[in-house]
């Protein structure tokens, strides 16, 4: 995805929260209403946008890809959101170090539920993959989602941040493609549901009342994100044009913005009128999205004209230059640090659980059966025999790694920095043991201390600890790979590439009864046709790079498609409209037993001369010998006086031939 999406992001939603706020206040709507109305703006609609280019058949070009990316990240950008708005709710003032706290909570519950369930659920669904098929895959992908919903109820935070980051743990798991297939039906019948509720709480006085607002958010979404938009988008590395019609097509707001409203009502926060104007607002600008993104071809050629040359041609070059520029060579502190950080962070976050879930569900067990102090004795051995994986690995990680090794041969400050980062960690872990023995122990506190560090670099040296978290580590890395490893296998490596320039690589799907189906590579010359050319044929689980012209494709076939926009769309319009027209059956097939009676024309005849087949459109089946049971008939099987013949074939066809 790389940093250009999380640029534009980031900006959209600064910029849409800005412009809704400011009408709000526009208004006199009270800063808890604007505050949650610009949060209602920054969020364009998923599920609209992708619609709309499906049905505008544009969903194969490059901004489209582009806007989906921005897209999923709003929508990641969209949860924090609303643990923010819902900590300023709760305070009814800006508290800096009550959001910080906030924010460190979503963050332990992020890293917690995202890094066991990439560890768990993989596992899970390989283990148990012979016993699931579709009906039992759509149960448990629900149940798990439920799950995790009342988890995060459980937790203080809403359901969509549960379902949401459910989601997300499914999607990097191999079974992600058959999931959203089972899931797909669900999903659109909630859908329907979700939006016919939204739908019973307009009402039309309160539309009426407020139609000049509602005019007036209509055109700040549509201008502001086709002003702030296409500059996000320009400001994220993307050429002119690209970054017009991305702009164009976030126009509008959906599924985000009525959560953020019913947030906001559940909390008491807003008004009763905001839902209803937000409803109205969405309807509409979901009314103009498709106007909006065929627009942005018109606006975008006039923009090219008053555009001076020079800038044009910088906004159209930034890319290229920076594909073809050459590499520079990664720093190795930035590498280091960067995979220290995230790694000792979730390992913490897995060490403050493990300690969290022993005191609140072991230690009352423990006391209960032992007593109290022998109680602790046993929680606390089991605790910390349970956290010393992780902990070891926080001490441990990347001490061995190339960068540690180029780092430490270059200066004796290197080391110094290296070592620095070691204690830190060593500390880190070192004051995790010292609060569950402090917790359980009833000993001084710098004895306390002293078997901290001792304990620590016993975990560091014990072989089976170590066995442990290699391959913990092992397992996660796997189970969060496995469906890249499984995408990528063979992937060209020039896509991203492609990207920059002014062509790039798509996928395709072979319709069902496409007359292409059969047919070798160059006897359909794409080349020369359209314009594109085939990088890649995917069948099943086998892939072929490179396909020459005796290449043939095969309905189901997923083909890669290298071209620019227009040839793309040329190619892939014509795929869907010429396939085979099929003769279609006027009538069910009847089985029927045929008796052969003295001067029937098929006496004397094999069944391969007889014409049934070919003249009369019918199938023998078998013939029924004295027992009663039917013999598979054979070509060559010659037709006799008495014989009883099962005839297959269509009603007419079948009434002919008994005639």
């Amino acid at each position: 995805m790389g940093v250009g999406p999380i640029i534009a992001a980031c900006s959209i939603i600064f910029c849409m929260m800005s412009v809704g706020s400011a009408v709000g206040h526009f208004f006199h709507w009270g800063t808890m209403n604007s505050l949650f109305l610009g949060g209602m703006l920054a969020m364009s609609s998923t599920t609209i946008i992708y619609k709309a280019f499906d049905d505008l058949g544009l969903r194969q070009k490059k901004f489209a890809g582009e806007v989906l990316s921005v897209l999923i990240l709003e929508d990641i950008l969209g949860i924090l959101l609303m643990v923010v708005l819902s900590a300023l709710a709760v305070s009814r003032k800006f508290e800096g170090m009550e959001l910080v706290g906030s924010l460190f909570q979503l963050g332990f519950f992020l890293i917690l539920w995202f890094v066991v369930g990439i560890y768990l659920i993989p596992i899970f669904l390989r283990k148990a993959h012979r016993l699931i098929n579709k009906e039992t895959l759509l149960v448990v992908s629900i149940g798990l989602c439920f799950l995790l919903v009342v988890m995060a109820n459980k937790a203080g935070y809403s359901s969509a941040f549960g379902a949401f980051m459910m989601g997300s743990i499914l999607a990097e798991t191999v079974e992600a493609e058959s999931i959203e297939r089972v899931v797909s039906p669900v999903k659109d019948l909630f859908g329907a549901i979700f939006f016919v509720s939204v739908g019973m709480l307009v009402d039309p006085a309160v539309l009426m009342e407020y139609s000049v607002p509602i005019i007036v958010l209509c055109l700040a979404i549509m201008l502001g994100q086709a002003v702030f938009g296409t500059s996000s988008f320009l400001i994220s590395g993307q050429p002119l044009r690209t970054a017009i019609q991305s702009g164009f097509s976030m126009a509008q707001i959906g599924e985000f913005a009525f959560i953020i409203a019913s947030l906001g009502i559940s909390l008491h926060v807003t008004d009763d009128f905001l839902y209803p104007v937000v409803v109205a607002v969405s309807i509409i600008t979901t009314f103009f999205t498709p106007y909006m993104i065929r627009a942005a071809h018109p606006v975008a050629s006039w923009v090219e004209r008053i555009v001076p040359d020079n800038m044009l041609a910088h906004f159209e070059n930034r890319q290229h230059l920076r594909q073809a520029a050459t590499p520079l060579r990664k720093n190795p502190w930035r590498s280091l640090l960067t995979a220290l950080i995230s790694q000792v962070g979730a390992y913490f976050t897995l060490s403050v659980a493990v300690i969290l879930i022993s005191f609140a569900a072991l230690l009352p067990l423990c006391r209960g059966a032992f007593g109290h102090w022998p109680g602790n004795i046993a929680c606390g051995l089991l605790t910390l025999a349970a956290a010393s994986p992780f902990l070891r690995a926080i001490v441990m990680r990347k001490n061995h790694s190339e960068e540690w090794k180029q780092l430490s041969k270059r200066s004796r400050l290197n080391c110094i920095g290296l070592w620095l980062t070691f204690c830190l960690r060593y500390a880190l872990a070192a004051a995790t043991v010292y609060y569950v023995l402090n917790f359980l122990s009833p000993f001084w506190w710098p004895w306390h201390v002293g078997a901290s560090v001792l304990l620590v670099g016993i975990f560091i040296n014990l072989r089976g600890v170590k066995w442990v978290s290699i391959k913990l580590e092992r397992t996660f890395m796997q189970n969060l790979r496995s469906r890249d490893v499984q995408a990528k296998s063979g992937e060209p490596g020039y896509a991203n590439r492609l990207n920059s320039r002014n062509i790039h690589l798509t996928e395709l799907e072979v319709p069902e009864h496409s007359a292409w189906a059969g047919k070798r590579l160059y006897e359909l010359d794409f080349s020369h046709r359209d314009g594109v050319m085939i990088a890649a044929i995917v069948r099943g689980a086998h892939r072929l790079n490179v396909p020459g012209g005796e290449a043939m494709i095969f309905p189901g076939d997923r083909i890669e498609v290298i071209g620019n926009d227009e040839s793309l769309q040329t190619f892939a319009q014509r795929m869907n409209q010429e396939h085979d027209q099929l003769p279609l059956a006027t009538s069910t097939l009847q089985l029927r037993r045929l008796v052969i009676h003295e001067g029937n024309c098929f006496i004397g005849q094999s069944l391969r001369d007889s014409g049934i087949r070919s003249q009369h459109h019918c199938m023998a089946v078998g013939f029924e010998d004295a027992s009663g049971n039917i013999i598979p008939a054979t070509a060559d099987h010659i037709i006799e006086r008495g014989d009883a013949m099962w005839i297959v074939g269509e009603d007419e066809a079948v009434k002919r031939l008994m005639k």
